[in-house]
Parts: C-alpha cells; sequence; structure tokens
C-alpha cells in the first residue's frame, strides 16, 4: 500500500529524493542509510530519546485554543507551542535524536548548517549536553540579522562559521557544510536541520519531528473528542516543523494538510522563496526535488524576510505532497507575515518567530467553518526576530 509517510528503499517519495552525493561521502551515507532504522528502532536508544524530549526539551508541548484568533476567523484555531521547547522552537527535537545517533556511530565531532540560527542553537544545545566538538556554518548574511542566536552558540561552545560566497544565507551555509564533511569523512557527523539532503536524512529528520503530530492526535482528542483536525497549517522552508506537523495526519486523507512558503517581495517580484510556485525538478543538496532555478540549472538566489525560510528547494516529501495535491501550497510576503506576527502578538500575547508568522498569514488566505479544528503549528519562538519586528514599528 502506497504511504505518504515512508518514502521506498532508496528514499524516494514519489519521483523526489534520492541521494545524489560526491564519492567521498558515499561511506558516511551508506553507513547512515544501512544503520538509522535499526538505531531508531532500539527500545534502548527510544527510551533515552523520549527521556530528553520530557525532561530537557519540556514534551509534550501544549496544544492551544487561541480563543480571540478563532473568534477573529469564525474558526476553532490550535497552537501547537513548539516555541516553548528548550531552546525556542521545534529544531531540538531533532538535534536530540541526531546526536544519540551519531554518539552510536562513534562520532566524535558535529558540524550543522543554520540560517534563522534556532538549528545552530539547538545543535549546539545538544553538543553540549553530551560534550561533542561543534561547528555550525551559517551564512555571513544571516551571522548579521540573527545576532542573538551567534551569541547563544558561541556561549554554547559551538565554533560559528561564516559562509561567504552566494546570497551569504542558508544555501551557502549547507554547501560549505557538506564540503566540511566531504573533508572530514571519518569522525564527523552531519546534524541537517530540515527534511532536506541524501536520503534518509528527510525521512530521519521527519521521523524525529513527528512527535509534534503524535502529541497533537492525542491532545485534540483530549480537548475535542476527535483526534484528527481538519486543518494543520504550518510555514515550510525546507520543511522540517512542516513535516513534523503532518507526519500522523499524511495519510488521513481528510485532514487539509497546508503549507505555506515565503513570498518575500512577491512571488514573481525576483525577491521570493516561493519554491513550488517557481521551481522545478533538479538536484540540491543531495537529493532530487522543486527548486528555484534558472533555465541552464543554475540555483536562484532566494528571498524572505525570514532567515528560515531564506532557502532556493523544499524538501522532497514536500515535493511530492505538492506534485501529488495531498498538500495545498500557499505564500505569504515578507509584510503578510509581519502584520499577522503582530496580530498574534496583540490578540494572543504571543510573539512568533518570522518563520511561523508566514504560517499565520495563511488564516487570511482559507475560508473555514465554525465546526473546524484547525491547527498552527507554531514552531518557534520571535525573540530572535525583536530587532526586524522593532525596525517595522519604527517605520509604521
Amino acid at each position: 500500500m502506497e504511504t505518504y509517510q515512508q518514502p521506498t528503499s532508496q528514499g524516494y517519495y514519489g519521483r523526489f529524493g534520492g541521494a545524489y552525493i560526491p564519492e567521498m561521502l558515499h561511506r558516511n551515507v551508506e553507513e547512515l542509510q544501512r544503520q538509522y532504522l535499526e538505531i531508531m528502532g532500539d527500545p534502548v536508544f527510544q527510551q533515552e530519546f523520549r527521556e530528553l524530549l520530557a525532561d530537557y526539551v519540556g514534551r509534550p508541548t501544549p496544544l492551544f485554543l487561541a480563543e480571540r484568533l478563532s473568534e477573529k476567523h469564525r474558526t476553532n484555531i490550535y497552537l501547537k507551542r513548539e516555541d516553548l521547547c528548550h531552546t525556542g522552537a521545534h529544531k531540538i527535537n531533532n538535534t536530540i535524536g541526531q546526536i544519540l545517533l551519531a554518539q552510536r556511530l562513534g562520532k566524535q565531532r558535529i558540524i550543522a548548517e543554520t540560517g534563522a540560527g534556532q538549528h545552530g542553537v539547538a545543535t549546539a544545545t545538544v553538543c553540549a549536553l553530551k560534550g561533542i566538538e561543534c561547528i555550525v556554518y551559517m551564512g555571513e548574511k544571516d551571522i548579521e540579522r540573527q545576532a542573538p542566536n551567534v551569541a547563544r552558540m558561541k556561549m554554547l561552545g559551538a565554533k560559528v562559521v561564516p559562509a561567504t560566497s552566494g546570497s551569504k544565507t542558508l544555501k551557502d551555509a549547507t554547501n560549505e557544510a557538506i564540503r566540511d564533511w566531504i573533508n572530514h569523512p571519518n569522525d564527523t557527523h552531519y546534524i541537517i536541520g530540515s527534511v532536506v539532503g541524501p536520503h534518509p536524512y528527510p525521512d530521519m529528520v521527519a521521523r524525529f519531528q513527528s512527535v509534534i503530530s503524535e502529541e497533537i492526535r492525542k491532545q485534540l482528542q483530549q480537548k475535542t473528542g476527535r483526534e484528527l483536525p481538519t486543518h494543520v497549517i504550518a510555514c515550510v522552508g525546507g520543511g522540517s516543523n512542516a513535516a513534523g506537523a503532518f507526519y500522523h495526519f499524511l495519510d488521513e486523507l481528510e485532514v487539509k494538510l497546508v503549507a505555506v512558503e515565503a513570498a518575500g517581495h512577491g512571488v514573481h517580484s525576483g525577491l521570493s522563496a516561493a519554491t513550488t510556485a517557481l521551481g522545478k525538478p533538479g538536484i540540491l543538496h543531495g537529493s532530487k526535488s522543486l527548486l528555484m532555478q534558472t533555465a541552464d540549472g543554475q540555483v536562484v538566489e532566494p528571498h524572505s524576510i525570514s532567515a528560515g525560510l531564506d532557502y532556493p528547494g523544499i524538501g522532497p516529501l514536500h515535493a511530492h505532497l505538492f506534485e501529488s495535491g495531498r498538500g495545498t501550497f500557499l505564500s505569504a510576503t515578507d509584510d503578510e507575515a509581519l502584520q499577522s506576527a503582530f496580530e498574534v502578538a496583540r490578540l494572543e500575547g504571543i510573539i512568533p518567530a518570522l518563520e511561523t508568522a508566514h504560517a499565520f498569514a495563511a488564516l487570511n488566505q482559507l475560508e473555514f467553518k465554525p465546526t473546524d479544528n484547525v491547527v498552527v503549528c507554531l514552531s518557534g519562538r520571535g525573540d530572535k526576530d525583536l530587532a526586524t519586528y522593532m525596525k517595522a514599528m519604527d517605520m509604521a
């Protein structure tokens, strides 16, 4: 039976996925492919993972009925509060899982890429927890606009290395991390932060993040008597929070899955990161997916006010959800995201991350019934974006 959850043994979701990697990385990636499911399925691994999620991360995160937002949109809107995780975003779910995996593979050095800095902070956090060396690659532009997270990484003992090529953002940080991995294949594990990269990363990260939708089902059952929502809404760059929020609903076809990309200055403005609207199939960072590219296959530089969505591609699972019609893909501009962030702050007393603000912007693009149960994955808190928010207030 075909399932949206599981890729094929070669890591394909429909026609997207796979492992397109340099020869130097074959050993590392094949080692992961061979062992990840066995390690993750080990009861001792699962016990340690679950205990750290509970005692260190603070799970389960609450499912909060946002009454004033619900009143405005005349429906029932629940917020899955990933912003209340330790480190302030969903990213820690995956880094906890991958550091335990790296230990079992005998790796003594961890590398990571980061855009908004939340994945970098989450990686630096688990490396400090386990006493493992940590190097985080981050675009020079993102280092400037996410200074609080850079300070946190350094305080946690990580070395932050700027990526100075291209647009100096997430894509370029990923390129640098892959180069490092090629040069240190034996002792290094690359903790990829999203559902991108060569197989098995998209599946592995989705599985670690699936704790989000696992909890949503139980919590909705307790609150409403029904474990299936009518809609799940999440922002998508590479797409890890969306993969986690969607995972246990992927094969429940009555649940509408809504992914929201960053339209930047407008989808067709030339300054956008709306991959499903603009992208074509191609290879990026080790897998086949949809990516923004020129006629001759050069990657188009993305733009978003949000560093975490500033990526020219999308994970292969999401590309398959888009192409198959299982997912609904919308986009929100920089201005719409800012407007939604201020609305959520003033209606609910919650300052969301700029990434998450894009998900909230979708509420204005959808029609709901009063009986609908709509879950928005509130993927991160907005502390890291306060400089951008203050600038927007000054200009208002």
